[in-house]
């Protein structure tokens, strides 16, 4: 069983506005501490063996330079790849799904010997992403899927009895499922909020990301 209000509530979550190199972009930012020394982390974020145990199969060369292929998912390149030193680690890669190219850059921090603090960011130049497909799921729409791949990662790193890989896309309709992404895609209504979006319209972001996810229909709203 997953404790799914303790995972929901171990991840931090926030969607900010930026300029980067010229161009505005949405940088998404997820954050977990875990139990696990920073060198067992890393392990696990890194190679192809421990990824596909937590996350999808992967196949390529992840090291700088090289060319990685997520099994019906996101490839690309890695940019930079600095493994850890005093405390402190990260990589950073492109990703290329759908024709599009976004970038992705995880960091871990030591704290103490025994727990890391692992941070993903997720960068996308806002004119990359059709204005409809934003506004009808927000953030959402790709925060949820790292909500779930942080949930993997705990359960890999901890031991925790939940759902495989293979078995994530069943879960999401067991009611435990639908509780973690209906709280995951609120999480993210708010932090959609935050960033200065109308409530009521991060509201029916995240309504239309859970149903995406769940296959479950939207809440019909005022207007309908």
């Amino acid at each position: 069983m997953v404790d799914v209000q303790h995972q929901l509530d171990a991840v931090t979550r926030e969607i900010a506005s930026e300029e980067i190199d010229g161009y505005p972009a949405r940088v998404q930012t997820l954050a977990q501490t875990y139990p696990s020394p920073i060198d067992d982390v890393w392990d696990a974020v890194t190679t192809t063996e421990r990824i596909a145990r937590w996350f999808q199969p992967i196949t390529g060369d992840l090291v700088l330079g090289g060319r990685y292929q997520i099994e019906g998912n996101a490839g690309g390149e890695i940019q930079e790849c600095a493994p850890p030193a005093n405390g402190s680690a990260h990589f950073k890669a492109t990703w290329e799904y759908g024709g599009g190219v976004t970038w992705l850059t995880v960091r871990l921090t030591a704290e103490g010997e025994d727990a890391t603090r692992f941070e993903l960011e997720h960068i996308a130049r806002t004119d990359d992403v059709p204005a409809e497909f934003w506004d009808l799921y927000g953030p959402g729409a790709t925060g949820v899927g790292w909500d779930g791949g942080l949930l993997g990662l705990a359960l890999h790193l901890t031991g925790g009895d939940g759902p495989s890989p293979k078995e994530a896309e069943a879960w999401a309709f067991t009611d435990e499922g639908r509780s973690f992404y209906r709280g995951a895609a609120d999480a993210w209504g708010t932090a959609h909020a935050a960033d200065g979006t109308d409530r009521a319209a991060a509201a029916r972001a995240a309504d239309n990301t859970y149903a995406f996810y769940t296959g479950e229909p939207a809440p019909a709203t005022a207007e309908e």
